[in-house]
């Protein structure tokens, strides 16, 4: 079992990105692991150095661009150790360039020094739970 946390970052609604989070947090947890889903925005203060996988997700800043908020970066640098920790990167379907947004989430996970396996653009929450249980999930 590896203690795992799924971290969002909403820009605005965080409700549909909360949706999704949970719903992987589920897929990953039908796999043995214990999963905590972590609002970002909310959890300021929340240290990440105990979790041995961390999935973060953002979503576009708007329609048409492929930024993501600056704050995402500030709250996972001091989010305690994360450099060297496997990760999974997601950002929410939304908009012209929703890929272009997941490079810059990786952008910012790999600049705290997290070792992404994997990434996603995710449009459900019922493609992040089928996603959850296929992510390859080890201890360190």
């Amino acid at each position: 079992m590896v203690r795992a946390a799924v971290v969002f970052y909403p820009n605005g609604s965080r409700e549909k990105l909360l949706t999704i989070a949970k719903a992987l947090a589920r897929g990953m947890e039908t796999q043995g692991h214990q999963v905590d889903v972590i609002d970002g925005s909310r959890d300021v203060h929340t240290k990440l150095t105990m979790y041995q996988y961390i999935a973060v997700g953002s979503e576009p800043a708007s329609f048409i661009s492929g930024k993501i908020t600056v704050n995402l970066g500030r709250f996972l640098s001091q989010a305690g150790m994360v450099g060297g920790k496997r990760s999974f990167g997601f950002v929410l379907k939304k908009g012209l360039n929703s890929n272009r947004a997941l490079r810059n989430l990786m952008k910012v996970m790999e600049a705290e020094g997290m070792f992404l396996r994997f990434s996603e653009v995710l449009s459900s929450a019922e493609d992040a739970e089928e996603v959850g249980k296929r992510l390859l999930i080890r201890p360190n």
